[in-house]
């Protein structure tokens, strides 16, 4: 017998102080939690290729699940106070899409639905409407799309922001057909009230020569789908209220909305009147602010911390590393993309106004390379979903692992251990199951758990 090597989850932690977290070794289920220090709650899964919303206990039991759901183009599934459910379904392949939007109560009985954006032809030539919906989606009542002290989401009343697709051909951009994202705004009856087309904004994004000349022969065009996903936006949230419009800043007013581009490793603020008026990225080089940050690669997640939160105000990125950004080509990105690249991630938390750092979690063996997601609990912990993994771990302000869980494949129907993004939720939003009894899992010492 000889030790199992610890870094199955947790390592080296690397903050503005070096501390070192305790490594955990159990490969499935929850693997370390605290109770006195972490956040106790749900925590709702949405896991990639599973037809279903899995919602489990800090003890990492499943205690509910909805099924008919189809989470891996459509992104986050969300659980509103009552019970209720809401995410997309009905996959829309080749493309990353889905093609509709459903609420479902907890028997999982419907509440309500969106498909009527676009129509698409399926594979027998026929035509039938679909939202084309990505990646994201919020409420109006929900702008971060967590808990917040105060935030009291609504599944039937009030708009929805969708993150959705749309094919043409912009010369100006590339030749090449384009996968473009359209964000739009519906209200509780599915009408279209506000629209914002990413390729109508280009120009805005300040993109330099070489930038816009490694876009323009779109290396990352895909046959398969006969287009080029140029901007790949992975999420869209409203900006939400905010300290910053109280005191004056308009950047920030609580119905924009924050967009995060993958693919040119760039997070920008659209005003109501569609033009971008604050920006981080694409080269961290530019600014003393930036380089002070360092390069944001692949990000996904980009939100404010909803008020009633500890750092309320800030920006919080889960900065994935991978590779991204256009320019021009190098050994690195032969055809002009994914010329930045890290093997490792990062959480940060940023002052939207200074671009200080107020805050950053990285590890030696924390890495996502794309999908992944962060969350500020009502406590000061972070949630943090190591998506490809399947990792989901809560920490302290001072980096201390107080919770974690390695998703199983193989269970619920699960057939992939990813997850896209996990929330915490408060037990009393799902009044229906009784509040479980948690047991405190602590991890054997280093080097002292052993296999035969």
């Amino acid at each position: 017998m000889r030790p199992v090597h610890p870094g199955i989850a947790a390592a080296l932690l690397i903050l503005s102080a070096s501390t070192l977290a305790a490594p955990t070794v159990f490969p499935t289920g929850t693997t370390l939690f605290d109770p006195a220090l972490a956040w106790n709650g749900f925590t709702v899964l949405s896991i990639l290729d599973t037809p279903a919303v899995v919602v489990i206990d800090m003890n990492g039991q499943v205690v509910k699940q909805w099924d008919g759901f189809n989470l891996s183009p459509g992104g986050p599934a969300r659980v509103l106070p009552g019970g209720i459910v809401m995410g997309s379904a009905g996959a829309n392949l080749p493309h990353q899409e889905a093609r509709e939007l459903l609420a479902l109560d907890f028997a999982g009985n419907p509440l309500w639905r969106f498909d009527h954006n676009l129509q698409i032809s399926t594979a027998d030539g026929a035509s039938v409407w679909s939202t084309r919906q990505h990646h994201d989606w919020q409420r109006s009542d929900f702008p971060a799309g967590y808990y917040a002290p105060g935030v009291d989401p609504q599944a039937v009343s009030g708009n929805t922001l969708l993150l959705t697709h749309v094919n043409h051909v912009v010369p100006d951009i590339s030749d090449k057909m384009l996968e473009d994202d359209r964000l739009i705004e519906i209200n509780a009856d599915g009408e279209i009230v506000w629209e914002w087309l990413a390729s109508d904004h280009i120009d805005e994004l300040q993109y330099d020569a070489e930038e816009r000349a490694a876009i323009h022969s779109a290396p990352g065009f895909t046959p398969g789908r006969g287009s080029f996903d140029w901007l790949h936006a992975n999420s869209a949230h409203y900006v939400g209220p905010n300290h910053w419009f109280d005191e004056g800043d308009t950047r920030f007013a609580p119905d924009n909305v924050i967009i995060s581009s993958r693919e040119s490793s760039v997070v920008f603020v659209v005003a109501r009147d569609g033009f971008v008026v604050w920006q981080l990225g694409p080269d961290f080089s530019r600014t003393p602010e930036q380089q002070a940050i360092g390069q944001i690669i692949g990000q996904h997640h980009a939100h404010i911390i909803p008020k009633g939160l500890p750092g309320a105000g800030n920006m919080l990125i889960f900065d994935n590393g991978g590779s991204s950004g256009y320019g021009a080509p190098s050994p690195i990105g032969p055809r002009g993309s994914g010329i930045y690249a890290r093997s490792t991630s990062r959480i940060l938390e940023i002052n939207p106004v200074t671009l200080e750092v107020v805050w950053r979690y990285a590890a030696a063996n924390f890495f996502s390379t794309n999908i992944s997601s962060a969350q500020r609990l009502e406590n000061g912990n972070t949630l943090i979903t190591e998506g490809a993994p399947g990792r989901v771990f809560e920490v302290t302000r001072d980096g201390q692992i107080v919770w974690e869980y390695m998703n199983p494949p193989g269970t619920t129907g699960r057939k992939s251990n990813g997850v896209y993004r996990a929330y915490r939720v408060p037990y009393a939003w799902i009044p229906q199951l009784p509040v479980p009894t948690q047991h405190a899992v602590q991890a054997p010492a280093p080097g002292t758990f052993v296999l035969p």
